[in-house]
């Protein structure tokens, strides 16, 4: 009995999701200063400034994007999308599946904002919050 415990708790602590550090990129030309609250207006919808690129829904990094700088669930995130869209008022960003293709994105984009895994960063990028 004691064994099966231990291979439980084993398998839970195992199966658990390993949560990446996240960074908010721009464009490396890119030399505006941008803000926790400028970026969270643009995931949300409520500015233009910068055109925001997601990771896929139902990832890990994108849950823990929403929750670190919007103070949001990916859902609540989502919701406030489809409202916005139902109404005409926006479009949802771009979803992409991968950090690589959101530095992809944002190389193609200069006013382009995105999130990846902090060990993804490289030259292409610039890291404007690491929340």
């Amino acid at each position: 009995m004691k064994k099966m415990m231990i291979a439980a708790v084993a398998a839970l602590v195992l199966s658990a999701p390993a949560f990446a550090d996240v960074v908010v990129v721009v464009n490396a030309a890119n030399s505006d200063a941008v803000s926790k609250d400028q970026i969270a207006s643009v995931f949300l919808g409520k500015s233009t400034a910068l055109t925001p690129i997601d990771q896929a829904d139902g990832s890990a990094i994108r849950g823990e994007f929403y929750k670190k700088v919007a103070d949001k669930d990916a859902s609540q995130a989502k919701a406030l999308w489809s409202k916005l869209v139902f109404t005409g008022k926006a479009t949802p960003p771009k979803e992409v599946s991968s950090s690589a293709d959101v530095k992809k994105a944002i190389a193609a984009n200069p006013k382009a904002i995105g999130y990846i895994e902090k060990s993804a960063v490289d030259a292409s990028v610039k890291v404007v919050l690491t929340p």
